[in-house]
């Protein structure tokens, strides 16, 4: 197991770590949350041994290989299928020794150990993760230097993935991968055998791909049991009990602060006084719950139009004489919620910049409603800011009729407290620079809003903030993301960007995930066509659920008692933070310490549990997606 004890790290002074600690068992798949700026990249190289720590431990089994995706992307002439053979380092070494040696029983220790560690199939196992990230065949035997960074970063990830580590820690890896990457990843993880930590925004992959999860705040590690929507409601709960504590200590100190203020100078009452200040003294403060809230974002209201907002009557659109997409014929309403789905490439930002106006059509005709307003964001407009300049100097080139108090005052509405607004726009991060184009994009009310991407830098208290806002906003979206949830809880139509055509999905997201896995199972293998009619397909599907579904109920089960016993040993415990409890009601403080161990040796014992229910379930979810594949 990984053990974090007493860890206290400072950066310029400034501690992002006090005595945190944490223990992580083997072959447990941690999420590790926080808000944005609170050390978790930090945490990752004070494990790998980067950085080093100002006090403190941190234990890792000797034996454990750590693996994580390195900053520098991969390139050179070496083919992507070769980058990532050669993460594994011992099948490397080993196949070049087997060239060279001559000795009889070296050939033999040799040969047994590659069949041991499975070298013979580790050409297919690459080929195949390299597919689940977006790589044909074709590109597989490409150089790496022929391809872009982003590209060039999935291989990096495709290779850490291949070479399997006791340890894999991973930082934001969907900031690499478009939707279809997203969803292929999911799956992989909740099948990798190690141990993982995972650093993500993204709430379906910690829902999915992970079994606990890590929370550092306020400088300290909190582990807990169960994915994320777990993790919420058992934290949430232990806010309401911290929070109700805290408040009736503050009613005991102020009365025994108030006995003091008026008996303190009466001879007759001072020892008492005296009494009850030191009682004060040694009353242990509870934290103020804090609140985590974000400001929310403001999309305007735009008048009423009549539909269609904009149609596309044989429409072809590109760049120079390349025509990306063709023969499309659409349209979009005032009340439309469109996600656009399609791997990299296919032409889903080329759409975006065409229904923009940024864009000449190259063939057909775009009909528009003459009133239109169009918000246009998009990821690469973050690269193009100028760092000198501040939100307030940024807003008033955009606005030049407006003056400095009236800018200070809108971007405070869009959650920029006075010292960010004359923060030189270089200096914010990634997250506050998106919130700050959100915000441009919907400066005039549009009737239609072009998000391209625009969770990548957002925590997952923000994106569920510009989820409320999305499903609030009046007008039309048109959404390009690799976030699941955004999609799901947002868009009400989906279309397809592939094969050169824009063209509406005739499915759900589920329906979208099994066409996908379908399609990347193997390398440079085509989307299949479903040979069932739907009402069997989800009869099949149903089938197959109904041999897990018993196991699923006993690990739910087993989980919720898991988290129903958390609640009962925070409650004693904050029982047991009562002022004067072991002096006043001793008995009482033995019968709750009594309460507290047999609850947390239930807590520890469910845990196991919970443990071995889940194991149970993904063995045998496992066998059943075997038989569907």
């Amino acid at each position: 197991m990984l053990r974090i004890l007493n860890l206290t790290y400072r950066i310029e002074g400034r501690p992002l770590f006090e005595q945190a600690s944490a223990t992580i068992p083997t072959g447990h798949k941690v999420g590790l949350v926080g808000r944005n700026g609170t050390g978790k990249s930090t945490l990752f190289r004070l494990i790998t041994g980067e950085t080093e720590l100002d006090d403190g431990e941190i234990v890792i089994p000797k034996a454990w290989r750590i693996g994580g995706v390195a900053q520098e992307a991969p390139g050179g002439p070496m083919t992507l299928l070769d980058t990532v053979l050669e993460a594994d380092t011992e099948r490397t070494a080993l196949l070049a020794e087997s060239e060279t040696a001559s000795d009889p029983m070296r050939i033999a220790e040799i040969e047994t150990r590659l069949a041991d560690i499975g070298a013979h199939r580790a050409p297919a196992k690459a080929a195949e993760i390299l597919a689940g990230l977006g790589f044909d065949a074709e590109a597989q035997a490409r150089p790496c230097s022929e391809f872009s960074g982003g590209w060039r970063m999935r291989v990096a990830l495709a290779a850490v993935l291949f070479s399997e580590p006791d340890l894999l820690l991973l930082d934001e890896p969907t900031n690499y991968l478009d939707l279809e990457g997203s969803l292929w990843l999911e799956q992989y993880l909740k099948r990798f055998p190690g141990t993982m930590i995972l650093i993500s925004h993204d709430r379906d992959l910690l829902n999915t791909a992970v079994n606990s999860i890590l929370h550092l705040e306020e400088k300290k590690l909190t582990f807990y049991t169960g994915a994320y929507d777990t993790f919420e409601r058992t934290r949430a709960d232990r806010l309401a009990v911290q929070e109700a504590a805290r408040v009736k200590q503050d009613a005991q100190r102020k009365h025994m602060q108030s006995f003091v203020d008026r008996f303190r100078y009466k001879a007759s009452k001072a020892r008492q006084a005296q009494s009850r200040l030191k009682a004060i003294a040694k009353l242990q403060p509870i934290a103020e719950m804090t609140s985590e809230r974000v400001a929310p974002f403001r999309l305007g209201e735009p008048e009423e139009l009549s539909p269609p907002l904009l149609a596309l009557d044989h429409v072809s659109a590109g760049y120079d004489k390349r025509v990306v997409l063709d023969h499309m014929d659409l349209r979009i309403d005032p009340d439309d919620r469109i996600a656009l789905l399609g791997a990299n490439g296919n032409g889903k930002s080329t759409f975006a910049k065409l229904i923009s106006n940024r864009l000449q059509t190259m063939g057909g005709t775009i009909t528009k409603s003459r009133k239109l307003r169009i918000g246009y964001f998009a990821q690469h407009q973050l690269d193009e800011m100028d760092p000198r300049q501040t939100p307030v100097s940024f807003l008033m080139n955009l606005m030049p009729r407006i003056n400095e108090r009236e800018a200070r005052t809108r971007l405070g509405g869009a959650g920029f407290p006075d010292f960010k607004v004359m923060t030189a726009i270089g200096d914010l991060s990634g997250g506050e620079r998106a919130r700050l184009l959100i915000m441009i994009a919907a400066l005039d009310a549009p009737h239609l809003l072009i998000l391209d991407e625009p969770t990548n830098h957002l925590d997952i208290d923000s994106r569920e903030a510009l989820v409320l806002a999305l499903n609030d906003y009046p007008g039309a979206v048109l959404l390009i993301s690799h976030d699941p949830h955004l999609i799901e809880t947002c868009a009400d139509r989906l279309w397809l960007v592939a094969n050169g055509r824009v063209t509406p999905f005739d499915g759900d997201m589920d329906d979208y995930r099994r066409l996908l896995l379908d399609d990347r199972k193997t390398p440079g293998a085509k989307a299949k066509v479903p040979k069932l009619t739907k009402a069997e397909e989800r009869k099949a599907a149903a089938d197959r659920r109904a041999q897990v579904t018993p196991l699923k109920r006993a690990m739910d089960e087993a989980e919720k008692r898991v988290a129903k016993l958390q609640g009962e040993v925070a409650k004693l415990d904050a029982a047991l933070n009562t002022p004067d409890l072991y002096e006043k009601e001793p008995a009482r403080a033995m019968t709750l310490t009594k309460q507290r161990g047999e609850a947390k040796k239930q807590l520890d014992a469910a845990e196991v549990a919970w443990l071995e229910a889940s194991e149970a379930y993904d063995v045998a979810r496992k066998e059943v997606e075997r038989g569907d594949a």
